[in-house]
Parts: structure tokens; sequence; C-alpha cells
């Protein structure tokens, strides 16, 4: 069984790298790195032999020992409100149980995800599919079948594999999940909200330990829609009425697409013939939709007829109260800024154990739905048991590797994240943890700072597309809280998370040092206020809303032509953001005022750094954005250059050489070392951030039971501008313990002694 498996796994990897090197003169600057690229192959293809190994131990699983998934208890089910045991035959439909690939699988990921974004690699935009990321990254087929056994063993029904192969849909009853995960479900009485949840950290047998993560979630306590506000137009005028949208009401005005396009400079893509033809958006829901109203709000606007599609995997949730709302804005705005493109709703409804924008996120990934994912809902990162932060990581890197980029909502309290922005006083600081992966791009809220002189900003009457607004307006950080004379908490989401460390492409700029080494969120902001507020069409009727709701789907808008212009899709666009940030300023409107701070708990200022932590990267020019989007196919520049190419440090011992960094153009930059290993093997930098013109010492750390042979190592450098690699062959030396050393002292051979 375990034969099949690998030669499958292998199969499959040498079906992709064929493909990938036969479309390597189209798409990439191959011939700067091939070899880098072949060596990174073989650091991937070890991974996949590991992963057979660990596979065909799992054969027997002891059911009573077991291991306690710590952090899996969500944070909202006190004792104080338990309300007791819900009974045994109590329905629990469509959890996730996430799998966790190997080690290796995820430094070969890591580097796969690297060289997918590195025009000098064979591997740059090549994408894969669900399946091809299953065969790859996914947990072997004999561990997939392990795990079925014990779920139905247990009275489980299985729903669905994912071709991912890294996650189950499972359903059953709450005695099926005491007797398997040895946790209760019960009922919580909270704010006055009957929730279910399981009452303490799920376990699971000791032998599913290195392939199972464990449920997502076992409760009921969901996330939440990012719409701030929503308010009728015109005193909830139906549009038979004849009411047309308004264009101005006292010092507030209304934006309707035309405004957008003429404010965030789309108008110009659009007279280029850049409209998101040939991309398709997915958004993840959990209510459907009227057609109707996507057809209305589009005739109105003076859109061309372009009808949504709309996915259900499962259960049609019906039309469902706010997540209508939600879903409705998101599908016409995610249309309104790429007129042209293709917009998918996945509508999944939730379940007592499951959020169903955890199942339509899911669904959309592993089915490839579409180039760019829009998701507008939040769910700080302490409120979010372990497996779902990890499972939302791990999804959105599967995203990155199939070319899906990902924009998510900030959420919308300020600074303090974990409370709902209706709420009037925020108890302390968080983000939100769907989005504070450094693979999907967290999108924030600016606020028009128009009051002085509208009529600067503002047409006094509407055009034949409803457009008022005459150009881009100076914008501020949204904050419409009881602190800046508006009330609750409603402000832009963002400040450091507490999960991920800062990645490179971040704390290279300023402002971002603010952060303290963490992942910072949002990375990009649009408007969100209800200070001039978007307008929807739902149920017949015009409403004006606010919220980050708004800005990610119009986001994605924009990114659809990026894409159309590149002819694919993108992949991770974070680190392609901050790059365009140094290299090409224009692009962005830096926020120069403004702050998230709201009652109770102290936010973050911007005061004109390129990065804060209340509207990151500030807003976009869609022009210059999509113009300067792509990469230039040229040369690093700079060179790294290596001691030695090859060394040999026996196993329980460590080694070190000399990394040289050389710029080849006039600019001095500062080079960020990282470097892909086999497991058992570790490096360290000394400096990890290297001037050009300077070295770095590498050493190499071989653990003791490292077995002998010829192992890869790739040290690359990276600056704003492009990266270089070189590798080093390292032969491990297995020797036994010495025992004649003076004073009966052992040691491994080699490795210096006592004297």
């Amino acid at each position: 069984m375990a034969g099949k498996a690998e030669t499958y796994l292998m199969t499959r990897l040498l079906q992709h790298l064929a493909g990938a090197l036969a479309l390597t003169a189209l798409t990439s600057c191959a011939h700067f790195q091939a070899p880098v690229a072949q060596a990174r192959a073989r650091v991937a293809s070890s991974a996949f032999q590991s992963t057979a190994v660990r596979s065909s131990a799992l054969t027997r699983i002891d059911e009573s020992r077991t291991v306690t998934l710590t952090g899996n208890t969500n944070p909202l089910a006190q004792p104080a409100d338990d309300q007791g045991l819900v009974s045994a035959d109590t329905a629990v439909q469509g959890m996730l149980l996430s799998l966790t690939p190997t080690s290796q699988q995820q430094d070969a990921l890591a580097a796969l995800l690297a060289a997918q974004q590195d025009p000098a690699s064979p591997s740059y935009h090549q994408w894969l599919t669900p399946a091809e990321f299953g065969a790859r990254f996914g947990v072997s087929a004999e561990s997939l079948a392990l795990v079925e056994r014990w779920l139905k063993g247990h009275g489980f029904t299985i729903d669905e594999v994912a071709p991912s192969a890294r996650l189950i849909t499972f359903s059953g009853n709450a005695a099926q999940v005491q007797d398997a995960f040895h946790t209760a479900l019960h009922r919580y009485l909270v704010n006055g909200v009957t929730h279910m949840a399981n009452a303490q950290d799920p376990e699971i047998p000791a032998a599913l330990a290195s392939v199972v993560a464990g449920a997502v979630s076992l409760n009921d306590f969901h996330s939440a829609s990012t719409i701030a506000s929503r308010q009728p137009v015109a005193a909830a005028a139906p549009v038979s009425s004849g009411v047309q949208p308004m264009y101005s009401a006292g010092s507030t005005h209304y934006l309707f697409p035309a405004d957008f396009a003429s404010i965030y400079n789309v108008s110009v893509l659009s007279q280029a013939g850049l409209d998101g033809t040939g991309v398709t958006i997915a958004v993840a829901g959990r209510s459907n939709i009227l057609l109707s109203d996507v057809a209305s709000f589009r005739s109105t606007a003076g859109l061309s007829v372009n009808a949504p599609t709309v996915v259900v995997p499962g259960v049609d949730p019906g039309l469902n109260g706010n997540d209508r709302d939600e879903a409705t804005l998101d599908v016409e705005w995610a249309g309104a800024v790429a007129p042209a493109a293709n917009v998918t709703l996945v509508a999944a409804p939730s379940t007592s154990a499951t959020d169903g924008i955890d199942v339509a996120s899911a669904y959309i990934v592993n089915h490839n739905l579409g180039s760019i994912v829009s998701v507008s809902y939040a769910n700080c990162e302490r409120a979010m048991t372990a497996t779902e932060l990890s499972f939302y990581n791990a999804l959105w890197k599967q995203a990155a590797a199939q070319g899906q980029t990902v924009f998510v909502s900030s959420g919308d309290s300020g600074a303090a994240g974990c409370q709902a922005g209706a709420e009037a006083k925020g108890t302390s600081a968080a983000v939100n943890g769907m989005c504070s992966s450094p693979y999907a791009t967290c999108v924030g809220g600016t606020q028009f700072n128009d009051g002085s002189n509208p009529a600067a900003y503002w047409a006094s009457s509407n055009s034949s597309s409803y457009s008022s607004a005459l150009s881009y307006i100076p914008e501020t950080v949204w904050n419409e809280s009881a602190l800046n004379g508006g009330v609750n908490l409603w402000a832009s989401g963002g400040g450091p998370g507490r999960i991920y460390t800062q990645p490179t492409w971040q704390a290279a700029v300023s402002g971002a040092a603010a952060a303290n080494g963490m992942r910072a969120v949002p990375d990009l902001a649009l408007n969100a206020a209800a200070h001039d507020g978007s307008i929807i069409l739902e149920g017949g009727t015009m409403y004006v809303v606010s919220g980050t709701s708004v800005a990610a789907p119009a986001l994605a808008g924009i990114f659809a032509m990026a894409v159309q212009k590149a002819g694919q899709g993108q992949g991770s666009a974070n680190a392609r953001f901050y790059a365009l940030a140094a290299s090409t300023p224009a692009a962005f409107h830096v926020t120069p005022s403004g702050n998230n701070t709201v009652p109770g708990v102290a936010g973050y200022t911007a005061a004109g750094a390129t990065y804060n932590l209340a509207t990151g990267l500030g807003s976009v020019n869609a022009t210059v954005l999509v113009e300067n989007w792509i990469v230039p196919c040229t040369p690093p520049d700079f060179t790294l250059t290596a001691s030695a190419t090859s060394g040999s440090i026996a196993a329980g011992a460590s080694g070190s050489f000399t990394l040289q960094v050389e710029a080849t153009g006039s600019a001095i930059s500062t080079v960020t070392l990282t470097a892909i290993v086999p497991a058992g093997i570790t490096v360290s930098f000394g400096p990890a951030s290297v001037v050009a013109g300077s070295s770095t010492t590498v050493t190499l750390a071989v653990a003791p039971g490292v077995a002998a042979g010829n192992q890869q190592i790739v040290v690359t450098g990276a600056d704003a501008y492009g990266t270089q690699s070189v590798t080093y062959t390292l032969n491990v030396r297995q020797v036994s313990a010495c025992t004649s050393l003076p004073g009966g002292i052992n040691a491994h051979c080699g490795v210096s002694a006592p004297i």
C-alpha cells in the first residue's frame, strides 16, 4: 500500500515538473537560475519519501492512548454560562477535520511558494490544480484511508474528502463526537443567545497525532459580517418609484460605481479595455441572493448585463438575514469595480459545529473556483481555535500555490478586534484571525476627508451614470466610533497579530516596526465609512452601506484588472504590493492622518509613513497599480558567492561557510537570507540581513539521527527587486561513539572532546 501511494505521489510530481519545464520559456526568466530550481526539486522530492515512511507506520490505532489537542475550546464557552449537555442524538453536521502534512512537505511547499513568485525560477507562476496540490502536499492515500476508517468506526458519515487531501467533511451526532474526541458538547447562554460548544479540548488517538490537526471547530460561535451600517436611501423608496441614487445629502455623498471609478482611477483602465474580462472573483457567503437585485443594481449603474453564478455546496442556506446583506453587497461591488469579471458566490449555511464561511472558503480553494477570493467576515485570533487558525493559514497557502489571490476584510471595531462594532466598549487589542495569515491580503478602511471643501471633490449634480465624484479625494483612517464623532466601536480593524512573525516583505517598509516583529494588518484599505457610504440594491430597495465589507470586494475588483493584464492568476500578492510601495509609491495613497482608537482600546495612528497599522499601505491608484503590477523579467541586482559549494559534517556536529553578497548595479541594497533544508538540519546566519558588499557566516547543524549521505542546502537572498540563490552540497557522515578518549569520555567521532 505504501509503495503504491509513494509511486502515485512521485508520478504526479514528475508530471507537474515536466509541465512546468515545458512552459518555462514563456513565463519565467529561468536562464538566470535553473540550477537553483533543480536543487529545489531535489529537496521537494525527498519530502515525498518521508511521507511514505510516515504513512506505512500508521496501521493500528490504540484508542486507549490519546493526545490532547490544546487550544481547541472556544474562549466564549465559559463555565458560568454552561446550560448543560446537549442530548446524545443531537445532529452535528458538516464538521471539518483538518489534516497535517509532514514537516518535509511544509518545507517543500514554502520553497514552491517562494519559487512561484521568483521570476528567475522555472516554477514562476506555474500554478497547481487542487489535485496536484493534494498529490504533492496532502497526506498519503494510506493515511487518508486510516483516518476515514477511524471516523467511520465511530459511526460518522464521510461527506467529502477534499482534493487537497488535507480536509475531510464528516457528520454525526453529539454522542459520536464524545466517543471519538473525548469531549462533551454543551449548551451555553452568552449575551442572551444559546450556543453549542465543546466543553474541553478534544483528544484523538496518539497514533493519529502526526496526521490529524483536529476538528476546525466544534461550536457555533461563528465569524461576523463586516457590514457596519445599512440604511435605506430616500426613505426606503423602491426602484420602481423612479427615485435615483442621491448624489448629496447635506455633507454626505453616496458612492456609486462611477464615483468609485473616478476616485480610485479605475476609469482609465476601463478605457484601455481592462474590465475584468476572463477573470473569476469567488465570494464566500452564508446566504443566497436574488439575481434580480444584482441585475437592477447593474442596470441602474449603467453597467452591462453580467449575471453572477451561485454555487451551493450542499444545503441551500436560502435568503438568510444579515448574511444576505453581505452576500448581496459583495457580489454587487466586486462586479461594479470589474464589470466584465465573472463573479461566483459560494453560499454555505453554518451548522451547530461549523461556520458556513469556513465551508465556503474551503470549497472555493479546493475546487479552484476563481483566481481571486473575497471574504468579508471577521473573527478575532483569540476567539478562534488553534485548529481553525492553522486551517485558514494552510488554506490560504494552498490558494497561493494554485494562483489564487485572497482578500479578507480587516474588521469594523478598530483596534478592539474581539468586539463587535456595535458594542459600546472594547476590552483588548486584537485583529481578524481570518486575514492575519501572511498569505491573505487584509483590507482595512479609510474615510474621505472632504468636509472642509466638498465642492472641490463633488459635482453639484449626477452625471448620466450617477457619478458626482470629480477626482481622487484625500483620505484619513476610517473611524466613526464614539471617540470620533460617531457611535460605538465602528472603525478600521488593524494592529499586530499574535500568531505569525512579521514577513520580511512587510518588515522592510517604513512604519511596520510598530508591530514589534509580528505580522501586522491590514495590508491595504479603501473607503469604508458611512460618510460617503456605498450604495447597494437589495429586495428592490437601495441602501447605503459602510464597513470593511465594502473594501474587500472592491479591491478584489481592482485586482481583477491586474489578473486580466497578466493573463493568469497571481497567487499571494502581498510581497508584490509591498515591493511596489518601495519602487512605485504613486500606486498608493498613503494615509496622512487619523487612528483606529476606540472606546476602551488604544489603537494605531497614521501619519504619512509608507505603512501604518490602521490602513496598511493606504488606498490605491488603480491605474498605476495595474500598469506596474507585472514583474519585469530582469536579472537580480546582486550576487551571492559561497566560500565553498560542498562540505562534510558528522551527524551531531556543525560546520560553516562564508557567503559574500555583492551588488551588480549602482544601488546598495539590504539582502535578507533564508534557507531550504532537509529534516534534521538547521541553518543559522550571522547576520541574516546583509548589506551588499559584505558577507555573512552560514552555520549548518546536523542532528545526531540524520542518515549518512548527500543533502542539498539552498540559501536564498532577497531584496525588494529580486532573489538569488546558491546551492551547498552537504555530505553527512554517520559515526559511532568513541570510548578511547582520556578519562573514559564518550563523544561522537570527529566531535571535539574535553581535554
